[in-house]
């Protein structure tokens, strides 16, 4: 399947949860851009704000629509709904 959309995760590098993220896009050949904000408040605030107000790692976006934390993308992964997002473009 070939990726239609544009995936980015806001992580720090020590965060067990944003590995666990990462490993499932890596195994799914999903391609990404990953932001690392260990440290950089002025770049947590705008994810936040991207996010509607989250502040915690990971922050995973589709397309520029939030779709949640590490849980968050594990669960529509158990759906099937993670693969419709990245490689079904909706028209």
């Amino acid at each position: 399947m070939k990726q239609k959309s544009k995936v980015e995760i806001y992580t720090w590098d020590h965060c067990p949860y944003c590995q666990k993220t990462i490993q499932l896009f890596d195994n799914k050949g999903i391609k990404y851009t990953r932001y690392r904000i260990d440290g950089d408040e002025v770049a947590r605030e705008k994810m936040s704000i991207r996010a509607g107000g989250r502040k915690t790692v990971p922050q995973v976006f589709v397309d520029d629509k939030h779709i949640g934390g590490c849980d968050d993308t594990h669960v529509l992964d158990s759906k099937g709904e993670l693969d419709k997002l990245i490689f079904e473009k909706a028209t």
